[in-house]
């Protein structure tokens, strides 16, 4: 528990969206624990369907009426920089010199921030007026480049938190209550590559999505 909390540490990842009022909203029950879970495999698997994470997230904001304006904004963080590796080069199909821009986001509606993104993308396979938007305003990047008609493929997924534990079916843990389930500030990650209709990878990203997904009103 110790080196996780580090991780989120090292990523800024402690202090998202609202954990309190999620937490709060969450009573530590069994049907509590079921129920979060079923939420977050639903928005998991709703993204790995998805071509747009920036769609998916709208929806979910909307659908769970956690914002008057169910629109996602891109909260630049300019105080983050992560040089692109060799690695990475390979997996975007560029070479050692082709130049990359970094753009890490809080991806928030209302005052939910749903995920943090890390996006290494190649300007040169953008058209200039997506390159504008995103170096200038807050749009998140699965808008800018909808013209693209963008896919996306999922390298990586990492579940960070299990609500239930191991053997839960045969033995479920015992209710309490009067107490508010205990929730990580990161639920899950994905890792994946976005491409153009073209077939031309154009950037690759990774999202930190957080506890603010919970973060509606909850009673049993």
């Amino acid at each position: 528990m110790k080196a996780k909390a580090s991780i989120f540490a090292a990523l800024g990842l402690v202090a998202l969206g609202k954990p309190a009022q999620a937490s709060e909203a969450w009573p530590d029950t069994f049907r509590g624990r079921l129920e979060a879970w079923a939420l977050m495999e639903t928005l998991n698997a709703t993204l790995l369907a998805s071509n747009s994470a920036t769609k998916t997230l709208e929806s979910w904001c909307g659908t769970h009426h956690m914002a008057t304006d169910a629109v996602l904004h891109a909260r630049l963080r300019r105080d983050v920089q992560k040089p692109i590796t060799a690695e990475q080069r390979k997996r975007l199909n560029i070479g050692a010199n082709e130049p990359v821009v970094y753009r890490r986001v809080d991806l928030v509606c209302g005052d939910h921030v749903l995920s943090q993104a890390d996006n290494w993308y190649v300007p040169s396979r953008l058209q200039p007026a997506m390159e504008k938007a995103l170096e200038t305003s807050d749009i998140p990047f699965g808008r800018a480049i909808m013209p693209l008609h963008p896919r996306r493929q999922t390298i990586g997924v990492d579940l960070l938190w299990r609500p239930l534990p191991d053997g839960w079916e045969v033995n479920p843990p015992a209710d309490h209550s009067s107490a508010s389930l205990a929730i990580p500030p990161v639920l899950f990650e994905h890792h994946a590559i976005v491409f153009a209709a073209d077939g031309q990878p154009v950037s690759e990203v990774e999202e930190h999505y957080t506890s603010a997904v919970l973060d509606f009103r909850h009673s049993e």
